[in-house]
């Protein structure tokens, strides 16, 4: 059975909804999952999982989260290489700007993208959702 982290940070509880969904679909193909806020995870763990799904929202002039997510993203990315992982997140403004950019420095890192980052508007509706699940699966 594989493991995977599903790594967070979020303020209005909408990427907290997408992140329970990614678990849940990894959870439903057998997976060991992990589902954690970004003040629970440390680079270190990274080598502990087989996969890791990590979610932000966009912030500001579409940039990751600046005071919690970034750092601890920043600190992960040696250990990305040859990881296969996978991105999502919402947005309120905007065109998703945030994650091609969030993507294409994770290819940069070597990541191995799991599937397609999932971003949506605002509070995830079931068609965000369901792709969450699909994300969870695909990493799984």
């Amino acid at each position: 059975m594989s493991k995977i982290a599903v790594v967070y940070w979020s303020s209005t509880g909408n990427t907290e909804m997408m992140a329970k969904a990614v678990a849940e679909g990894a959870k439903n193909v057998g997976c060991e999952v992990d589902l954690m806020e970004t003040s629970g995870f440390l680079a270190e763990k990274a080598d502990e999982y087989d996969a890791i799904a990590f979610g932000c929202p966009a912030m500001g002039a579409e940039v990751l989260e600046e005071d919690e997510f970034d750092p601890m993203f920043t600190a992960c990315e040696d250990k990305l290489s040859g990881k296969k992982i996978a991105l999502f997140g919402s947005y309120g403004w905007g065109d998703g700007e945030w994650m091609r950019d969030w993507e294409e420095r994770c290819k940069k890192d070597g990541a191995v993208m799991a599937h397609e980052p999932v971003i949506c508007q605002e509070t995830p509706e079931d068609a965000a959702l369901e792709a969450c699940r699909k994300l969870g699966e695909a990493l799984a």
